[in-house]
This record gives C-alpha cells, structure tokens and sequence, in this order.
C-alpha cells in the first residue's frame, strides 16, 4: 500500500478500506474494485481463501484414486478420491521448492510425484520419499510428517457438489448454503438417479475482472433482451419478450443469487430448439411435481441464471455449470460443464450437450455475446475519466416483497438489480470481515 492508504488501514484498526468501494444507499460501486491490484490481492485472502468454492463433481472421481485438476483462487488444486471413498482437496504444489507436481488435467494415480527432486506424496498429501532420500534423512530436524502437501482445511459436498475452504473456521457448507439449497435441489434432486457431469471440462479465457461474469449470472435478466436478442431470433424465430411477462422473480440469500420467470416455464430449455429435450422435460413434469411440489416444478427449465457466492454460476434449463476462476485483475479463466440427469436416456444426454455447445461455449451464440461486454466493461473503467463514475446498480429499487413459498429475499420482477446489490454487499461483508464471526447472515 501507499503511505496515505497504509496510514488509512492502521486508523481503521487494521480493516480493509476495499468494502467502502460498494455503496448501498446511492446502490452504486465504485470502479476500482475491477481494475485495482491492491484489492485483487485483497480478494484472493478474504473472499477465496474463506469461502466455501465449488471444486468438482462426484461424479468425475468415482473411484480411489481418481482426481481432478481445479483452482481455488489463484491455487492450483487436486481433487482426490481417497481409498476410503472420503475427498481430500491438495495444493498441487511440491513442499520443497514449491514447483507443480501433477501437470495432468484428470486421471487416476497411486501417488504424485515431483519432476524436479522426485519428491512423492501419496493420495492423502503425505510425503512418502524423494530422490537421494538418505541425504534427508540424516539431515538435522527434518522430519518428513513436517512436508506433506497443503491441503484445503475442509471439504464438503452437497447432492453430489464437491466444495472445499481453505478456512478452517468456516461454517459447515449447509449453513454457507442456507435456504438457496431449496433451490439446488431443482437442478440436483428432480430424480432418483442424481446427476452427473458429462464428460469433458470446457474452458476458456475472458479479458476481465472475475466479478463481472459472476454477478450477471446471479440474475442479470436485463441484458437477455438486447445482448441476446439477435441469437435468440436466429435460432427460435422470435425476440425475447419485453420485460420477460409479469410472473418473475429475483431471490438472493447471503449473496446467493437466482433469478426466474414462471411464465416461460420451458424458457431456457426452448432455446436449444430441441424437441428431444423439451419431451423429455414435459413427460418428466408429474414426477417431478410429486418430488419438489407445483412451484419448483416451474423453475426447472425457466428463464432463469443462477450463482453461488463467489464464482460459482449456473442456467438452468441449459444445464451448463461454471467456475469463474481469477487469472489476475483483468483476467478470468472459465470451466464450464454439462449437467444432466444420471437416468436421462443417452439422446437426451447427447441433446444437452450440442445445446450447450451451440449456446454457450467458447464458440456458443451466447457466450460470444457476453464475453464480448464483459472485457469492454473491465478494459473501459481503467481511464482517468473513465475511473472517476460509478457503476450504477439501482434498477427495481425497492422491489422487496414477502412470498409464502419462495424462501430467501424474494423481489418482484427479473427485471432487476436486486441481486447484483445482494452479490456486492457480500463482497463488502468479506472485505470487511477479519473473521467469519464478523460476516453477517443476510
């Protein structure tokens, strides 16, 4: 920090001075927050070493000894089945000079060793030997318990989500969840069977800061009718409807976000323009109904995006799940994945998967639309001028409504803002927080 900005932090008891970047009452943030260094590095300790992060699906590591490649934050991780069917999380980086031990995206091994000293580390992170092993041994204080692999302080999983905290005084992942699991259980619980990811991790890199393709997915319905409209009507016929009817919604819970419209109950579904996917849904609808009841049944394949604080985003009815993983202020890699139900029949599968490759996907109609605003809006607040206004987050102020059947902070309409203020004032909440006794329940 400058001397100014360090003198700052000590008057203020050593707090950040980042979540004054959001200001509630004018619903308005501040531009730094996407282009500053200082706070990015801020970011990294308080938001992506406390959260709770998606890191895989059950369904990519089976068995003992498979494991998957991923990221939390800017940490390379592995994902490993353990022999006791149990999930450990691993800092991919060796303890000795800290260089990447496993440089495979997935797979299924017995232990990890490194390419530099030959130093190995069994599924659970412990150091097992090295290269000239002797020499350490007869080295004064070594002990090899002292050089196993960081490993994430906890990891949980709900129906089938992998999640994991570097934090070990984090809540259980059902408190960091809350009432939004009533929510997941539409995508994750609509059948006997489960889900599962199909195979084959999608990625891509965006030009922009992490936080703007995270707070769009958490309801951003707005852009849908303008940035969306020309693909809409080239694959359906038709244009999105103006203001998406008037049964609509937009639900936040600690920053959780999720935004629906009842009346375009196949909505999503619809714009893949495949008859496969939407009989499946249709027979499908009276189970359905009989297991999450005639509300959620609805939201199923809905015009709707969702998103789990930090980065964790996801459409249902398209069924494709993504991680906005930070590269950096200005730099964010995506992996994306289809999500389908276990039980589905294998056309239904196959139907899923080349509608999200034609929708979004590196060379999807809509991906290319949003990565488009998403790099102009980072590149474009970096300026002299540009830096100076803020960034305007009061639509549907004052929306707030009490619904019997929808948990959480229900406001009327998609047409709304509600949930990006929601995701903004979490971000302020960690910012802020020195511990997680301080982060308040919203």
């Amino acid at each position: 920090m400058k001397a100014l900005e360090q003198a700052k932090h000590r008057a203020n008891g050593g707090r950040s001075q980042a979540a004054a970047l959001y200001d509630d009452k004018n619903c308005s943030v501040d531009r730094r927050m996407f282009w500053d260094e200082e706070i990015y590095q801020e970011e990294l300790d308080r938001i992506f070493h406390r959260c709770w992060l998606f890191v895989a699906h059950e369904s990519q590591i089976q068995e003992p000894g498979q494991f998957v490649s991923t990221y939390m934050g800017e940490d390379n991780v592995l994902v490993v089945r353990q022999s006791d069917r149990s999930i450990r999380v691993l800092v991919n980086s060796c303890t000795h000079r800290g260089n990447r031990i496993c440089h495979a995206e997935l797979g299924t091994a017995r232990n990890f060793v490194c390419n530099y000293h030959g130093w190995s580390f069994g599924l659970d992170g412990r150091l097992l030997g090295m290269h000239e092993s002797e020499a350490f041994e007869n080295t004064p204080n070594f002990e090899f318990k002292d050089f196993g692999l960081s490993t994430a302080a906890r990891v949980s999983t709900y129906k089938g989500l992998v999640f994991a905290t570097f934090d070990p005084s984090a809540p259980s992942l059902e408190e960091y969840l809350g009432d939004y699991t009533w929510y997941l259980d539409i995508l994750l619980d609509n059948d006997d069977g489960g889900t599962e990811f199909l195979p084959g991790t999608i990625k891509s890199v965006f030009r922009c800061n992490w936080k703007l393709p995270s707070e769009n997915s958490t309801g951003d319905a707005l852009h849908a009718g303008w940035t969306h409209d020309s693909g809409v009507r080239a694959m359906l016929g038709t244009g999105v409807a103006p203001g998406f009817g008037t049964d609509s919604y937009q639900i936040n819970i600690n920053g959780h976000g999720w935004q629906c419209n009842f009346d375009y109950p196949l909505g999503n579904a619809a714009s893949f323009g495949d008859k496969r996917i939407l009989s499946y849904l249709k027979e499908r609808r009276d189970v359905v109904r009989r297991r999450l009841g005639a509300l959620r049944v609805n939201m199923l394949a809905a015009v709707s995006s969702a998103g789990i604080f930090p980065n964790f985003s996801f459409l249902p009815g398209q069924s494709t799940f993504r991680v906005w993983h930070p590269r950096g202020v200005d730099e964010v890699e995506m992996h994306s994945w289809v999500l389908v139900n276990k039980n589905a029949p294998p056309e239904v599968k196959d139907a899923y998967r080349k509608g999200v490759m034609m929708t979004f996907s590196p060379s999807g109609v809509f991906e290319m639309d949003d990565g488009e605003n998403f790099e102009f809006s980072t590149r474009t607040v970096r300026g002299a001028e540009g830096r100076r206004r803020p960034i305007y987050y009061g639509l549907s102020r004052g929306s707030k409504i009490k619904h019997n059947e929808l948990p959480g902070n229900v406001y009327r309409g998609q047409i709304n803002d509600a949930n990006q203020r929601a995701y903004f004032r979490r971000w302020a909440d960690f910012m802020s927080a020195e511990t997680w006794s301080e982060v308040p329940d919203r």
